[in-house]
């Protein structure tokens, strides 16, 4: 089956879909981007992702648009034509097309294109990564100073993935003045004596969606957290590690730089962890 992508409010075969060469996400990855997962043909967290586009939108000054409304219809329209059960949808918004390149805004009327697609990805909550665990390796975090803006510029965490499978892991986690920000597209917890361990929100690391939904859980699960930076060696020291994002869920860290964390399997907080975010995310989905 050819699959149907959305760009700039028209339905087509991804083979038939283009933009401008002089898009500046192309020219400048001037853009921000959202991945929203499907479950049973639902969106997860559909609100939160919209409300963090809508951030990142004003943080960079470029105009929404689209209402909340045609995102949410396109979206579901994607999944049906595609006929995606468990998957993804990606939404990407740019700063448009100015009709020639230059570091300058262009006109504040210019048009911001919008490009949506999805992918499937049977079994999606079933993965069997979740039942053994992920390696991670650290390195340094390279990044600009404002990861909490989810923008396209993703070059230097595709770089750190490439050095983690590089090194026999299955993702990195990056480091800053001695303490850990995140992963490559995730947000990074360690567990010692019961206590949940995740760096506290500012410019440093993403806004997580799924992540904002685990903590808001575990502390509904009389779970103590606490918000706070940790290094690579008090990782390794902890009871068990995890990372969360919208297509990992939650997901258990059983090594970092070749130590074993815990027992080095998957342990219990991450395990319940993962039960709840699924339990109660699909009963919100849309």
């Amino acid at each position: 089956m050819t699959r149907t992508v959305y760009v700039n409010g028209a339905y087509l075969p991804e083979a038939e879909a283009s933009i401008s060469v002089f898009d500046r996400g192309f020219l400048m990855a001037d853009g921000v981007y959202e991945v929203v997962s499907v479950l049973g043909g639902k969106l997860l967290d559909y609100e939160g992702h919209m409300v963090r586009l809508q951030r990142s939108l004003s943080e960079l000054a470029i105009q929404d648009p689209l209402a909340d409304a045609d995102y949410l219809a396109a979206f579901r329209e994607l999944v049906a034509r595609n006929e995606v059960t468990d998957g993804l949808v990606y939404l990407q918004v740019t700063r448009g097309n100015p009709g020639d390149r230059d570091f300058a805004y262009p006109p504040a009327d210019t048009v911001p294109t919008v490009v949506m697609f999805t992918q499937s990805k049977p079994g999606l909550a079933d993965a069997p990564a979740a039942k053994v665990g992920w390696s991670v390796v650290s390195i340094p975090d390279l990044r600009w100073g404002r990861r909490d803006i989810k923008t396209v510029q993703l070059l230097y965490p595709s770089m750190a993935k490439m050095e983690a499978k590089a090194r026999g892991a299955d993702d990195a986690w990056m480091v800053e003045e001695g303490r850990v920000t995140e992963g490559t597209s995730n947000n990074a917890y360690i567990v010692k004596d019961g206590r949940i361990v995740t760096r506290e929100l500012s410019h440093d690391i993403l806004h997580g969606i799924t992540r904002a939904a685990v903590l808001r859980f575990a502390a509904e699960a009389q779970m103590a957290v606490e918000e706070r930076a940790f290094t690579i060696a008090e990782a390794q020291d902890a009871d068990e590690a995890f990372v969360t994002s919208a297509s990992a869920f939650v997901m258990p860290v059983v090594r970092i730089d070749g130590t074993s964390i815990g027992s080095g399997t998957p342990g219990p907080v991450a395990a319940r962890l993962r039960e709840i975010y699924l339990e109660e995310s699909l009963k919100t989905a849309v």
